[in-house]
């Protein structure tokens, strides 16, 4: 059997995740060096038993591409790339990662608010440049300011933790709040409607998945709810946030500022309009990139495609559907 990886960092820190997979078959690594487009794998799939995706384009039209295919391995947390149903319909099974860079990417939502707060990106290049312009960089504090969390899963919960320790006033939008009762109490919670969690949100987090619900939930109409000295931060999926209207509302100063670690096309290319604007901070989508996170999740995603490619029950599936045909 084969694997084919077009995820770009699955085994970069973990030789042991790869060597698992060894042990039942062949692994090839892509050599495009990008995410893979739906032409791309209709061309290169169909001698593989499986794959393991990054952000690479799994559409029915890939899927029916290949008759050898049984897993597509997510190498994280969010499918939203990857098309289920056809997955399903194809008897595909398609893993994942939940909660296994969680902590990292709270982390690194915790980063990217602070430098906002204390304008440190602006005052590292000013500084570098041999200028020493204090005043220029006067910041804000987030000690008991409030964050609105939107989402409440694994990252959005630790978020809150996190916040906690900043003495902030936490608030959480989230459909399903009875879920997360305990939680709240833990942390002191406040589930608001998302009306009131814009108006009343110092720093506007986003941790909810990408679904027809959710994408666009976050434009002009949203935007002007917001405090003029907000911040709003990404790190979930970009098209949850409708970049043009974050840009209008950053140049008309309606909003303080805000940080983006993913963007509704990826890579966003030189010429995005939020490049241009000194009050954005923007990453290449590196919130989940640490040697702890990308280690587990390469682990965990690895054992389970052994483990399927033995005939074996998978831990995590995101289509459990699939499992009523599932032969050993």
């Amino acid at each position: 059997m084969k694997i084919f990886v077009s995820s770009r960092s699955f085994g970069v820190q973990c030789n042991e995740a790869v060597d698992i997979i060894k042990e039942v078959a062949e692994v090839e690594r892509s050599t495009f060096g990008r995410p893979l487009t739906e032409s791309d794998l209709v061309k290169v799939l169909s001698p593989y038993d499986g794959i393991i995706v990054g952000v690479d384009e799994i559409t029915e039209r890939v899927v029916e591409a290949s008759d050898r295919l049984k897993i597509v391995a997510k190498h994280g947390a969010g499918v939203d790339n990857i098309d289920l149903d056809a997955c399903t319909r194809k008897g595909v099974i398609v893993t994942y990662v939940p909660g296994a860079n969680a902590e990292s990417v709270a982390d690194f939502t915790f980063c990217l608010m602070l430098a906002l707060a204390r304008k440190i990106v602006p005052a590292h290049l000013s500084t570098k440049a041999g200028k020493w312009d204090s005043k220029k960089f006067m910041g804000t504090e987030l000690y008991k300011k409030a964050i609105g969390i939107i989402g409440m899963g694994n990252i959005g919960g630790r978020v809150a933790r996190r916040a906690r320790g900043f003495d902030m006033r936490v608030l959480c939008a989230t459909a399903h709040p009875e879920k997360h009762s305990e939680e709240g109490k833990k942390y002191g919670i406040e589930f608001v409607d998302l009306s009131a969690l814009l108006k009343e949100s110092d720093v506007v987090t986003i941790h909810c998945a990408l679904t027809p619900y959710t994408e666009g939930l976050i434009s002009t109409k949203e935007l002007a709810l917001m405090k003029e000295s907000a911040f709003l931060i990404n790190t979930a999926r970009g098209p949850i946030v409708d970049e043009k209207a974050v840009y209008q509302a950053l140049r008309e100063k309606k909003i303080a500022g805000a940080a983006f670690d993913v963007y509704s096309v990826e890579p966003p290319g030189a010429s995005c309009k939020l490049f241009e604007l000194d009050n954005v901070i923007v990453t290449p989508h590196i919130a989940s990139y640490t040697i702890d996170a990308i280690r587990n999740v390469d682990l965990i995603q690895a054992r389970d495609i052994a483990r399927v490619l033995r005939g074996e029950l998978p831990e995590f599936v995101a289509n459990p559907e699939v499992l009523k045909t599932f032969t050993r």
